[in-house]
């Protein structure tokens, strides 16, 4: 393919050459005259491990050229890799400024362009900016539409400074963010050969998924640190405790809990987050992510009880009470908390949850259901049917096929439902379904 590459730093340059060692066509574009020399000379505009033999075989191949003018590289290509930086503003704002400037020039472009041309922004943008920003741009300076004209579509990277060809060679997948089919299909005959999966979402979902990757590798090292710092404080081996805790590929690293739900409860999780704070002020150590943790997951409680507020009802039912689907232990359940909490601004409760059942609760149950929720004896129903027929609102925190059907079968048009743990068939249910955050 002849392709065009706009900014030439770290992603921009080992695209250059990873591309054009595939036999690719490749225009390389950026305002620094430097770079481009440096690439005209067969040398590399960027430290990076391969680069230096790489830079060279390709100049020499006679596929690579380079050029400051946009008109150029859009005139000369069938697709452009827009690789420029957003970097931080004073405020902690992405600047945008490089990209914005582009858009404007790639527009003026396409312009003067008789058949469509596919851009792929593989800069990392804050979400909704190719759709409500760039697009409208790129439209009015090119007089074409978004379709038609040209095709928009984002690609997140995934090179690593240092690893970077390695990491071009074998990513861990491919995605691709598009409205369209063209864009997708050109990109999977340049991408599609490469060993991992490649994977089709909407532009909103690539963009947002490029920093929720990068935020959670920043989390996963500093939750590592802050291991470390305790266990130094501990006397033990940090690297032999964070070792062990890879091993577990169920919970630990793996997909488990990885999903937009209610806050966390029960008897371990929250307690032994407590301890661990503790612990760590006992010893003068300073863990200002995990002691964050629970703080965090009161926001998640609170957001619930904003929105239930909000609707205006006093009536709610609540189908589920315990911490999770299919126990009894209420220890801390965010559910009874979410209760506890409504109440207390004066709402009328009913709940409905099968394995909880007043007379049967022993011990620890008893005790903190005694403490939290005295008069739970008054709320509680035998029948799911019960709490739907007299309640404004649904708080579902309860999930499988089997209580969907029954919220299908009972529920009334009028009624609202908040969905905490993303019930299956939710388009056969009568009422007004909202999810937490979804």
């Amino acid at each position: 393919m002849k392709i065009s590459i706009f900014g030439l730093g770290y992603v921009g340059a080992v695209s250059l050459a990873c591309l054009s060692r595939d036999g690719h066509e490749v225009i390389g574009v950026d305002i620094e005259q430097t770079k481009l020399d440096l690439i005209r000379a067969g040398k590399t505009p960027v430290v990076e491990e391969g680069m230096v033999a790489l830079m060279e075989s390709v100049a020499q191949s006679g596929r690579v050229t380079v050029t400051t003018s946009a008109e150029a590289a859009v005139q000369g290509s069938e697709i452009s890799l827009i690789c420029v930086g957003t970097p931080s503003a004073a405020n902690g704002s992405q600047d945008q400024g490089a990209v914005l400037r582009l858009a404007e020039q790639i527009g003026l472009a396409i312009a003067n362009k008789a058949e469509p041309h596919v851009l792929v922004f593989r800069s990392t943008l804050v979400p909704g900016t190719v759709e409500d920003v760039l697009r409208p741009i790129i439209e009015r300076s090119s007089g074409k539409k978004d379709g038609e004209g040209f095709h928009l579509c984002f690609q997140p990277e995934f090179l690593r400074e240092g690893s970077s060809i390695r990491d071009y060679d074998k990513p861990p997948f491919t995605i691709v963010g598009a409205n369209h089919a063209y864009p997708v299909e050109r990109l999977r005959a340049l991408f599609g050969h490469l060993p991992c999966n490649f994977l089709q979402t909407s532009v909103r979902a690539a963009e947002m998924m490029k920093y929720c990757c990068n935020n959670f590798h920043a989390l996963k090292i500093t939750f590592a640190n802050e291991t470390a710092r305790l266990c130094e404080a501990l006397g033990v081996d940090a690297f032999e405790v964070m070792d062990l805790v890879c091993q577990d590929t169920q919970l630990n690293i793996s997909r488990a809990y990885l999903k937009p739900g209610f806050a966390f409860g029960g008897s371990c999780l929250p307690k032994d987050l407590r301890a661990t704070s503790y612990l760590a002020k006992m010893h003068d150590v300073n863990l200002p992510m995990m002691s964050a943790i629970l703080a965090s997951n009161r926001v998640h409680l609170d957001h619930a009880v904003d929105k239930l507020l909000a609707s205006g009802k006093r009536k709610i039912g609540f189908v589920g009470l315990s911490f999770k689907t299919g126990t009894d232990d209420l220890r801390e359940s965010p559910l009874v908390t979410l209760a506890e909490r409504l109440i207390g601004k004066g709402m009328q409760l009913s709940i409905y949850d099968p394995e909880v059942h007043l007379a049967r609760l022993l011990g620890a149950n008893r005790r903190y259901i005694e403490t939290t929720l005295p008069h739970i004896g008054e709320l509680l129903r035998a029948e799911l049917s019960e709490v739907i027929a007299e309640s404004d609102v649904l708080v579902v925190g309860l999930s499988g096929l089997e209580i969907a059907n029954a919220l299908a079968r009972h529920c009334r048009p009028e009624q609202t439902l908040l969905d905490l743990v993303r019930l299956p068939n939710t388009a056969d249910i009568p009422a007004t379904v909202e999810g937490l955050c979804w």
